[in-house]
């Protein structure tokens, strides 16, 4: 089943998601694509929702398909002087995967951030294993800036990422 537009929604991260975060976050089928490995207390993820929520360079949101939290995306390192900014998304109920949800928060998140934040340039880094994510930021207009070797460690072993980017038209 595909999703449709209006059954996403995009609304601001609450300490309340922060079990689901928990969960998800410790889930290394969730985290296999993710910068980040398991590993992560309920305390630290509370912390970490209180601090974004007041950091001015990240603007972080659930998402919520037909009401129900099961994802976030966000903008970090934003650098209004030079209207940039980096993007990350994950969908952590695996049933709600492959639906085209990621996508649509995709498409939202980008239009807030060249629109409302009046941004010019938004990068990601996505693994190259993760073929799908790859697939989809290509048909939304993000084009490959770069390769960076060994720049992560997951599961005890160096990874490589794949630098993207999408300029506003």
């Amino acid at each position: 089943m595909k999703a449709k537009t209006k059954d996403v929604k995009l609304r601001p991260i609450r300490l309340a998601d922060a079990p689901r975060y928990v969960k998800w976050l410790n889930d290394p089928e969730i985290t296999r694509f993710l910068s980040r490995s398991p590993g992560i207390t309920l305390a630290e993820e509370k912390a970490w929702i209180r601090n974004a929520k007041k950091d001015k360079s990240k603007k972080v949101f659930a998402i919520t398909y037909r009401g129900r939290h099961i994802g976030s995306v966000s903008l970090d390192h934003l650098v209004k002087s030079y209207k940039k900014a980096s993007f990350g998304i994950f969908i952590g109920e695996q049933k709600f995967q492959n639906m085209g949800i990621g996508t649509i928060a995709t498409r939202k998140i980008l239009a807030y951030g060249f629109n409302a934040l009046k941004l010019h340039k938004i990068s990601l880094q996505v693994m190259p294993k993760n073929k799908q994510a790859i697939k989809v930021y290509r048909r939304l207009g993000f084009r490959r800036e770069g390769y960076l070797k060994d720049e992560i460690v997951k599961k005890s072993k160096y990874r490589d990422i794949i630098l993207m980017a999408k300029i506003k038209k």
